[in-house]
């Protein structure tokens, strides 16, 4: 289950990718289409949150435009499918 770290509030938009970035901030980059040359992908910032990252935490923007974060699965041991 996830828990809400930060209150943010962004609005997205189709076509970008909404991720935290190194300092704790939102930040967006467009999404790779077909036909589009490949190539550095401009970033920016969206919000500026300043989150301090945990190890063992995945952190992402939630539907309400939130910084939140999961604890990762890791080490898992049993059956695979």
């Amino acid at each position: 289950m996830a828990e809400v770290v930060a209150k943010a509030g962004v609005k997205k938009q189709s076509g970008y990718l909404y991720f935290i970035d190194k300092k704790g901030d939102v930040a967006r980059a467009k999404m790779s289409r077909k036909g589009r040359k490949k190539g550095k992908v401009k970033v920016e910032a969206v919000a500026k949150v300043g989150v301090k990252k945990q190890k063992g935490y995945l952190y992402f923007v939630d539907k309400k435009g939130n910084v939140a974060r999961a604890k990762m699965a890791r080490g898992r041991k049993g059956k695979r499918r």
